[in-house]
């Protein structure tokens, strides 16, 4: 509030001169007491109040100096009043100027904290836009995030379907937990950065509504003071305002107007500060975010490519025994068959054998003799015996192995059918999920 205390050097002139009475100037005038009196001609029938010469003298001189006493005085007062509106007319003018130039130097001052505060305003405005940008940015990151999340649970939940032996928790399986896991906190960390930035946009929008109020009233005061500083005498909407030199009640002080900006502007430039530094967060977070989940995917592709390699490997090598077995197979059955051959083969000589000696044993008394002959007999069906018994053991040994064989081809054709099926599963469906991962962009949230 501009000062309106004015020093002044001597007490000011009044603006105008209260009206009194002159005091009035008393004459003695001689009676008529001499021996010339006219008291004792009204017998006579003349005029009883007739003045005398001296009397007539008096009054004409009574006149003059009346006459002159009030054109003195009046001069004097004419004098006077030049000089007191002269002197009033500069007082007027020296003080009509100061308060110019105070409402002049008032105006500055405002013009400055309305430029501060129209800056802050445009700044806080600018902050918000690209802070608003960073809370699309997350909204993107936390939309693209939910396909990741979709894949990994879906590969989890197509590994689930893998027959024995190959339902292990392999690398692969613990890459797609790490993963899910991972996205899991950081859906959860980008909730909470959301909300921090939700809440300092409504700060920001806060503080600007502040300064643009505070600006506001300063663009009106500025409006007043200009068509006060545009008055002169010569205006013609001037009116007598007799109450208004009053001060308001709720009027502020100079340093409390100034202290007023200064906290808004103080709390507008800390809030927009604060605003920087969570732009700065979220960068850092969207990019640290984006960079582990392309990272973790990454790994899980590696531990996939891998667990193909060794399930078409092992698949392979599994073949290749299958092939192994199944000559082997081959093999034995022949072999069997060359056993039972053998045996068929064996049955004949030792009928043979058996038939000699049966008919030996009927020669007559003593014609039955241990010869030679009955001992070879004797020892050739021992021998065919030993014979066939070794070659139905092998028989038996063949045929257990060729029945091991079996198992076997069909154990090695069943882990054939798991690993292709692994392969399937591992391949055809996750891997191929997996190419709809997004990419870094995507996941930065600039897409």
């Amino acid at each position: 509030m501009a000062q309106t205390d004015i020093l002044l050097t001597k007490e000011p002139a009044p603006q105008t001169v209260p009206a009194c009475q002159l005091p009035r100037k008393l004459y003695d005038v001689a009676r008529n007491t001499g021996a010339h009196m006219s008291s004792g001609l009204a017998t006579a029938g003349f005029r009883t109040a007739k003045y005398l010469v001296d009397e007539w003298f008096q009054n004409c001189y009574a006149r003059y100096h009346q006459a002159f006493a009030d054109l003195d005085q009046s001069e004097r007062q004419h004098h006077e009043s030049q000089q007191l509106v002269a002197e009033t007319e500069a007082l007027a003018q020296r003080t009509q100027q100061d308060s110019t130039k105070k409402v002049g130097q008032r105006l500055k001052d405002m013009h400055c904290w309305k430029s501060e505060l129209q800056r802050q305003v445009e700044e806080l405005v600018a902050e918000t836009d690209l802070l608003l940008a960073q809370k699309q940015r997350l909204e993107r990151t936390l939309d693209a995030t939910a396909v990741p999340f979709s894949i990994a649970t879906d590969n989890l939940q197509c590994r689930e379907r893998r027959q024995h032996p190959d339902l292990v928790r392999d690398c692969v399986e613990m890459e797609l937990l790490k993963e899910a896991d991972l996205i899991r906190n950081i859906q959860e960390l980008l909730k909470r950065t959301m909300m921090q930035v939700v809440n300092q946009i409504r700060m920001n929008r806060e503080h600007k509504e502040t300064c643009e109020m505070d600006w506001s009233d300063k663009v009106e005061a500025c409006n007043i003071d200009e068509a006060c500083c545009h008055y002169h005498n010569q205006s013609s909407d001037l009116q007598f305002y007799p109450h208004s030199t009053k001060f308001e009640e709720s009027a502020s002080t100079p340093e409390t107007w100034a202290k007023f900006t200064q906290e808004n502007l103080y709390r507008a430039e800390r809030e927009r500060l604060a605003s920087v530094n969570l732009r700065k967060l979220v960068d850092c977070i969207l990019q640290d975010a984006s960079e582990d989940l392309r990272l973790q995917c990454d790994a899980v592709n590696l531990a996939f490519g891998r667990r193909c390699e060794e399930l078409e490997d092992a698949r392979h090598k599994l073949e290749h025994y299958l092939r192994k077995t199944l000559r082997e197979i081959v093999d034995q059955e022949h072999n069997v068959a060359a056993l039972k051959q053998a045996i068929r083969d064996k049955e004949v000589p030792l009928k043979v054998a058996q038939t000699r000696l049966y008919q030996r044993s009927h020669r007559p008394n003593m014609e039955l003799c241990r010869d030679a002959v009955q001992f070879r007999l004797v020892s050739e069906v021992e021998e065919l015996n030993l014979s066939l018994a070794a070659l139905r053991e092998k028989l038996l040994e063949a045929e257990q192995c060729l029945h091991n064989l079996e198992d076997t081809r069909m154990s090695l054709e069943k882990d054939i059918a798991v690993k292709t099926n692994s392969l399937f599963i591992d391949r055809q469906k996750c891997m191929a999920h997996r190419t709809r991962y997004p990419t870094v962009l995507q996941l930065a949230g600039y897409q």
